[in-house]
């Protein structure tokens, strides 16, 4: 068959270069609409379920709104982890299911048990699903701030007002925009502040008040009246339109007069009773947070988003300050896009050199690198085909194929110059075509089973699971249907391009290039000298082996190499308990000391929560997006990057009382993935009670604390909130004939407060909002004299005549992960693989006692590196098993396949030595390269094999030494250009070690190229050796046809 599509093409030329020049064309269009991203998809299907239950304490949102919910979903098909957060007056749940389900199923699954649940649930608890959202959503960060320059005087309200009715329903609309959330400032709100000593003098109470303020926004309708013919709307109009409406407000009566609302509140315009706040390079601010559509092109959707806010900001009102760069995750995107691309324009020219050195001639040149442009077309076709964007993976592995698409076209052009060459000087000369013909199906053989090969060892990657499996299965897709083009380039593209260019080329009239005969000169000697010495050979490679197999307890282990996304973030953690305001000081004390560091240009803060954010966090927790200056024409910091995240990290040691965990934005997004938490390890205890997890907890932490490597060590802030309690008295409230749930929904309107009505300015709308003034709430006296109840003949019955009121303590937060409390211990490494330091951990912990039903997991990057790792060496020994297979397949020998696979070890050799010299660390990624090493490595042992057959048994060789020299030094041109191209194609990206988008691909370029570099020298030497002293009987076997036995 593949004859047959050599023998098509040839007499199809024009055909063939017409088809070429359209699929050229197709590829450059499908390339500009491809989606750009900086990783391919890593979403894992999850659910995320928000219950507001304003006030309720975290023990008892968790007895009533997050176990019931928990008990319901932890059933439901594919669901893999239930992760729950029970806050003050909010749960969180995560529910994370099986990778590659459907999200629009699993959402109607849940959707289904919230219904049967929530009517089970209390009266002000409704749960409600978060919007489908994508693991890198969040894809920029814009803020408003104050003009200190100006003399307009506006409030951080203003601002709030501004970004929530102004900004973001312009942001809103913009296709591929999933939400907006915003933070800081003040939500403005009509506030009614009730004094209880008025309210008890005109003996009304807040039921009565309640009553009339939910009709002050409301018109009515009077129907229609019909007057001389036409009709006419009767419209009642007595909506509220300001704070003089509201005042005016009739609440009820006393003695005989009406009691107007300013008669017993003060009403005024002030900000929504706080959960979160925000600053902006140390002052007040707003922060609006965006995040994008899964499957919506981050690039794209920025470029949207940008000239959305330049149209904002020409049209700001005086006094306001646009940040629209605090955080930008398509800066990050482009640079990985560019640093890459560069990697891929490097390589080019490398191979080019290196096509230019070998073969002296610019038209076999341009023949072989034909097939680079050619596959890179395809593969964006079939990309297209698959849904699958543009990222740092996907032309990773084409950064990383690109040395070897040009590796079919160079064995086939090499090949067919030379037979053209002996034509051309031969008494029975051929046609150009028929030698072109007979060239091309000589090595054609070869060329499919060592790209079949490649393969082979490439499908292990496609059954990598989790986030691995997310990250190198494009890669791994990329690099497969590249070379897969590059060999049909080969057969079909290659031959038609020699017929036209070669055919009557001087370039017959040349001899070899003097590099070429310099080579082959020095090759000859070494062959004369180690043909014979075979034993010498062998013990000198196993020495070899041994040495570099001894290197390895040496190494580290990581999940993947640590990204440089040219930010950082820093979550900042003050006491539980602590007020908004005292955590807005704390967190304003952190921007100025951020600062303070040369290199940092900008930091935003996010203190709390903001309102509808699916994140529970307490007031006392703080989020700093940091960003940083770069060198004047250079991407690098003036100082290395961990100097400058050290230098952070000694400034933020001098805030008592708080602990910080330094990362990435991205990469604290992938540790959350892998663990539900934000860092690199993750020490999970479980068990039931509170108290017992905290002190457990905090021992770990102590044991810790001197591991070598481990920073950013923290416990998770569970810990015990002061809180007032108000415990009814029930044989009390019967005494008054009081209900109990009449006492404390009269208690909650009191203190907590209650939206009673809403009042509109055009399109906005704003709350009006009624609760007692601070003066009537401020201490434990002021709440125990709060009157409950007025009976008729006039008797007050006061909150202390049925209630004790007193202080105590309670859980700020409980956090629960797959129907269990849980409590983590986590931290970050620093210069040091997540391997060694999760084994010194392992040791300080292994004495640790724990009651019964308590027990703890370790999770994060380690645990999904072992999982990957394991899997992956299973699957790459069946792949090495199938590679023999095919090997036999094709030779018909066993003993033939053994040579050929002799090649991996000697790869092992030089890609063990490589990550010595190196990083010294061995991660995921080196794995896959080794994997990826493995079928490279053999290919050019099938190519010399099959050359030395081919000589005995088409051309009338014999069996000996000259065959073996001969056959060696024929092949010795395109063995070195293709592992040349291999190597130097890579070399740009070890060059750039670090660089963003190069992070993942360095590694693997690493272990490529010094394996590549030690299995071509070595078996340009050892293939030889072993065929003419291993070799004869199975060569006798293989020119009859017959097979071995096996």
């Amino acid at each position: 068959m593949l004859n047959s599509i050599i023998k098509f093409s040839l007499k199809n030329r024009l055909v063939v270069v017409f088809l070429s020049v359209a699929i050229l064309i197709y590829g450059g269009f499908i390339v500009a609409h491809l989606p750009v991203d900086v990783f391919p998809d890593l979403n894992r299907p999850t659910v995320n379920i928000m219950t507001e239950a304003e006030g309720m304490a975290p023990e008892e949102v968790e007895t009533l709104i997050t176990v019931p919910l928990e008990n319901a979903l932890n059933g439901l098909p594919g669901v893999n982890r239930v992760r729950s957060t029970s806050g003050v007056g909010l749960s969180v749940i995560y529910v994370e299911f099986d990778w590659g389900t459907d999200v629009f199923r699993n959402r109607q699954l849940v959707s289904e048990k919230l219904i049967e649940a929530k009517e089970h649930f209390p009266s002000n608890a409704t749960p409600v699903m978060g919007p489908i959202s994508s693991i890198m959503g969040e894809i920029q960060l814009i803020g408003l701030s104050l003009d200190k320059n100006s003399d307009e005087k506006l409030t951080p309200v203003d601002l709030r007002t501004y970004a929530d009715w102004v900004i973001k329903p312009r942001l809103l609309s913009i296709a591929g925009v999933s939400q907006v959330i915003s933070i800081g400032g003040g939500v403005k709100q009509f506030q009614i502040k009730i004094s209880a000593e008025k309210l008890n003098f005109y003996q009304l109470n807040l039921d009565e008040v309640e009553k009339n303020l939910n009709l002050i926004s409301q018109n009515t309708t009077g129907g229609y009246l019909n007057k001389e013919g036409q009709e006419y709307l009767i419209r009642n109009l007595a909506r509220a339109e300001n704070i003089e409406d509201i005042e005016l407000t009739v609440v009820g009566t006393h003695l005989g007069r009406s009691v107007l609302v300013k008669d017993i509140a003060k009403v005024e315009i002030d900000a929504q009773i706080k959960r979160g706040d925000a600053g902006i390079n140390g002052g007040p601010g707003v922060i609006l947070s965006i995040a994008k559509q899964p499957g919506a092109s981050t690039i794209d959707l920025t470029e949207n988003i940008e000239s959305v806010l330049a149209s904002v900001e020409k049209s700001l009102p005086k006094g306001i300050k646009l940040h629209p760069h605090l955080f930008k995750q398509a800066d990050f995107i482009k640079n990985s896009i560019t640093n890459v691309e560069e990697a891929l324009r490097d390589a080019g020219i490398f191979i080019v050199i290196v096509l230019i050195l070998f073969l002296m001639n610019v038209r076999t040149t341009i023949i072989t690198l034909t097939a680079i442009p050619l596959s890179f077309v395809v593969t964006f076709i079939v990309l297209k085909f698959f849904g699958l964007s543009i990222n740092t993976m996907t032309l990773g592995g084409l950064a990383i194929a690109i040395g070897e698409l040009v590796d079919d076209a160079i064995i086939d052009v090499e090949n067919v110059l030379r037979r053209l060459k002996e034509n051309k000087h031969s008494d029975n000369k051929k046609s150009v075509l028929t030698v072109i013909f007979e060239a091309s199906s000589e090595v054609r053989n070869s060329i499919v089973f060592a790209t079949i090969i490649v393969v082979l060892v490439m499908i292990p990657l496609f059954f990598l699971g989790g986030l691995e499996g997310r990250l190198f299965i494009p890669l791994g897709i990329s690099y497969i249907v590249s070379l897969i083009a590059s060999l049909f380039v080969s057969l079909t593209v290659t031959p038609v391009l020699c017929s036209f260019f070669l055919g009557k080329s001087d370039v017959l009239e040349k001899p070899d290039g003097f590099l070429v005969r310099f080579l082959k000169k020095y090759d000859r000697k070494i062959l004369n000298v180690t043909l014979d010495r075979p034993w010498t050979v062998l013990s000198s490679l196993a020495v070899m082996l041994l040495l570099s197999l001894a290197l390895v307890p040496q190494l580290g282990k990581d999940f993947l190499p640590k990204f440089n996304e040219g930010t950082a973030v820093i979550g900042l953690l003050a006491q539980p308990g602590i007020s908004l305001e005292e955590s807005n000081t704390i967190g304003q004390k952190a921007e100025q000391l951020i600062l303070s560091v040369p290199e940092v240009s900008s930091v935003s803060r996010r203190t709390g929560r903001a309102e509808q954010d699916e994140h529970a966090e307490g007031v006392h927790s703080s989020e700093l997006d940091v960003d940083f200056k770069k060198k004047e024409d250079s991407k690098e910091l003036i100082r290395e990057k961990e100097v400058v995240l050290n230098d952070i990290r000694a400034k933020l040691k001098t805030i008592d009382g708080v602990v910080f965990n330094i990362g990435q934005p991205i990469s604290h997004r992938l540790d959350h993935l892998l663990s539900g938490v934000r860092a690199a390890i993750a020490i999970k205890i479980y068990g039931p009670d509170l108290n017992t997890l905290r002190k457990k907890g905090y021992e770990v932490k102590t044991l810790l604390e001197d591991v070598k490597g481990l920073v950013d060590l923290q416990v998770e802030q569970q810990v015990l909130i002061p809180q007032i309690k108000i415990q009814i008295k029930r044989d009390m409230a019967k005494k008054y004939n009081l209900p109990v749930g009449e006492v404390t929904a009269g208690l909650e309107k009191a203190l907590k407060g209650e939206v009673v009505a809403q009042l509109f300015d055009g399109n906005k709308y704003f709350n009006i909002f009624m609760r007692f003034d601070d003066n009537s709430r401020s201490d434990l006296q002021k709440i125990e004299n709060t009157v409950i109840k007025i009976l008729p003949d006039g008797t007050k019955i006061r909150v202390s005549q049925v209630a004790e009121v007193y202080e105590a303590t309670g859980p700020n937060i409980i956090n629960r992960e797959n129907a269990q409390r849980r409590i983590v211990v986590s931290a970050n490494t620093s210069n040091t693989d997540v391997e060694t330091v999760v084994s010194a951990i392992e040791m300080k912990l292994k004495n640790l006692k724990l009651k019964e039903g308590y027990f703890i997991n370790y999770d994060g990057q380690l645990e999904s590196q072992k999982k990957g790792m394991q899997l992956l060496m299973l699957l790459s020994a069946l792949a090495i098993v199938g590679v023999f297979v095919v090997l036999y397949m094709h030779f018909k020998s066993s003993m033939i396949a053994l040579q050929v696979m002799i090649n991996i070890p000697l790869a092992l050799i030089g890609s063990i030595v490589a990550v010595y010299l190196t990083d010294k660390t061995f991660s995921l990624a080196s794995l896959v390269a080794f994997v990826t090493l493995c079928g490279i490595a053999s290919r050019n042992g099938i190519m010399m094999i099959t050359h030395y057959i081919h000589l005995v048994k088409y051309e009338g060789e014999s069996f000996n030494k000259d065959m073996i020299i001969r056959g060696s030094l024929e092949r010795l041109v395109p063995v070195l250009m293709t592992a040349l191209t291999a190597i130097l194609a890579l070399i740009p990206i070890i060059m750039a070690r670090g660089e963003p988008g190069k992070e993942i691909l360095y590694p693997l370029s690493v272990v490529i190229v010094g394996g590549l570099f030690s299995s071509t020298l070595l078996d340009i030497i050892v293939t030889p050796v072993i065929f003419y002293n291993f070799g004869k009987k199975a060569l006798e076997i293989n020119t009859r046809g017959d097979s071995d036995e096996f």
